[in-house]
């Protein structure tokens, strides 16, 4: 069965009236439902929307899904799209729409959220060691036999400890688990060869974990390009289909997942973990999740996909021009990323040089100020989608004509 978001949620969210909460979007919405709005076609700023405000390109969102969808066909993986850069049960509702066969998270907290919507094949992309939400995962399994959920192992303490809250809490379903191959100088994951096999021996040997294979994050240490660079992620995935193959005989079902691929190489991840010849099948999983909207910054130099288009944007106010060579824009730390660069103006020569919490410092060039006048409205792309999300609750989905053809809640 095809993954999927629970449709009464997606019907719920979508009768939900407005109001207050929701930043930037125009008074004149509070008391209406989405759906409402929605079905009036209207232009957000021609009904009052204050600056600054986010929007999605609808246009461009329904490229990226099926470009994305089309790319993985090709290569014969499969796409479990990281959650956490949007948490929108409604964009998850797409992605699955277009194929993804799961989603990816990144802690217990995102778990619990989209399974409150129905999703019930999850990724957790991480080790689970935290005895509340061992025992929380427990209850949730044992009642709900059509969820399935994976997550990460790294130490034999952490098998220790997951099997012994997974004990305690009577559980009768064991929890599928990945031993996760590290990178030098990374983040989780086992450092070498020999620590990949002890855990995964001690994986195997518990009771109340099944280990299913073998997972990698090959973005861990950054996001370059360069031919070094990417000839490092090469060698660090040989490491992880080498573990792959060297654990065959230990894996406890008829099929080992094999996963990794961020939003920077997941080409190389479908290189490097396709084309198996062992006794027993691989499915290899990718988790990329900036795909969706792409962005105008750090994606839009490193993703191995170049047909991805930006659709996530920022509309802010010019509110003063205190010199002939600078704007103050009402958009700043808390509406949009800057975490891996600042936002990225269109339709002017100028750029961005700094935020503040709530403005954006523009340099404005000679043939600009005209265009970038007090009261302006102008219109920013963004670097890193996944720190533009979790600032927005609500989010219009905008057409070719400006008008809302969705409104995408998220759950931070």
């Amino acid at each position: 069965m095809p993954a999927t978001v629970d449709p009464t949620v997606l019907a719920a969210l979508s009768d939900e009236p407005l109001d207050w909460r929701y930043k930037g979007l125009p008074a004149c919405w509070w008391g209406r439902t989405p759906a409402e709005v929605v079905a009036d076609g209207v232009d957000p700023f021609d009904d009052g929307a204050v600056g600054p405000l986010c929007v999605l390109d609808e246009s461009a969102l329904a490229h990226n899904l099926a470009t994305m969808a089309a790319w993985c066909r090709e290569r014969g993986v499969e796409l479990a799209p990281h959650g956490k850069t949007h948490m929108s049960p409604q964009l998850l509702a797409r992605q699955f729409a277009a194929g993804a066969t799961a989603v990816t998270l990144a802690t217990i907290s995102q778990v619990r959220a989209f399974r409150a919507c129905g999703v019930d094949r999850i990724v957790l992309a991480n080790e689970l060691v935290d005895e509340a939400g061992l025992r929380w995962l427990a209850t949730e399994l044992d009642a709900n036999p059509e969820f399935h959920l994976v997550c990460w192992v790294d130490s034999v303490r952490g098998v220790e400890l997951a099997t012994a809250a997974l004990a305690a809490a009577g559980a009768r379903r064991r929890m599928d688990v990945c031993v996760e191959v590290g990178v030098p100088g990374g983040r989780t994951g086992c450092r070498d060869a020999a620590e990949v096999d002890a855990v995964a021996r001690a994986a195997a040997a518990s009771r109340r974990l099944r280990l299913i294979g073998v997972a990698g994050y090959e973005a861990a240490t950054g996001h370059d390009v360069t031919a070094e660079a990417r000839g490092l992620v090469r060698g660090y995935l040989a490491e992880v289909r080498s573990a792959v193959e060297r654990l065959e005989p230990l894996f406890e079902t008829d099929e080992v997942l094999v996963t990794a691929g961020g939003s920077t190489y997941f080409d190389l991840v479908a290189d490097e973990l396709t084309g198996w010849s062992g006794a027993v099948p691989v499915r290899t999983v990718l988790r990329s999740g900036c795909y969706l909207t792409h962005d105008d910054g750090l994606y839009a130099r490193t993703s191995p996909l170049a047909a991805l288009r930006p659709a996530l944007t920022v509309w802010a106010q010019v509110v003063s021009r205190p010199t002939a060579d600078l704007a103050l824009v009402t958009m700043g730390r808390r509406d949009v990323s800057f975490d891996q660069g600042l936002p990225v103006p269109y339709g002017v020569t100028g750029r961005v040089t700094a935020l503040h919490d709530q403005h954006a410092y523009l340099r404005v060039e000679p043939d600009d100020r005209d265009r970038v006048e007090v009261g302006s409205w102008l219109r920013f792309g963004v670097s890193h989608p996944c720190t533009v999300f979790d600032k927005w609750q609500m989010i219009p989905v905008l057409d070719d004509r400006r008008r809302v053809v969705d409104l995408v809640r998220t759950f931070f």
